[in-house]
């Protein structure tokens, strides 16, 4: 028979042991220092509250990089919904090869009349 050394949790040394290398981790995939600080932050205060469903399978530093990915994750979840909040669909032409719906920062721009107006000017 086997014996499967299951691992502990220890919060109190989570900061000194972990904190640089969860920040690394986490600025290689976000480049903005401030929020990869508060991600970590976000991962400790989150692994605190989910203690009871550690199973000892993982080490800690496992265990905590895992809860880690799932909020930088969330962080481009987050980023990415409101970039499709701020498009606006428009119509640009009725009818034609151009008909359909566009998003409005990459909708052509509209001619008009332009070639009639320069006829009136000359």
């Amino acid at each position: 028979m086997s014996t499967i050394k299951k691992h502990t949790l220890d919060p109190k040394k989570w900061v000194d042991n972990y904190s640089d290398y969860l920040f690394n981790y986490t600025i290689s995939r976000i480049n903005d220092h401030d929020l990869a600080k508060d991600l970590v932050q976000d991962t400790f205060l989150a692994s605190l509250k989910a203690m009871e469903n550690f199973k000892g399978e993982a080490s800690e530093r496992t265990w905590l990089i895992s809860i880690l990915k799932r909020k930088i994750i969330d962080q481009y979840r987050k980023s990415n919904s409101k970039k499709g909040q701020a498009e606006v669909r428009m119509n640009f032409y009725e009818d034609g090869e151009n008909s359909g719906k566009w998003i409005e920062e990459r909708a052509p721009s509209d001619w008009g009349n332009l070639g009639e107006k320069e006829i009136e000017n000359e």
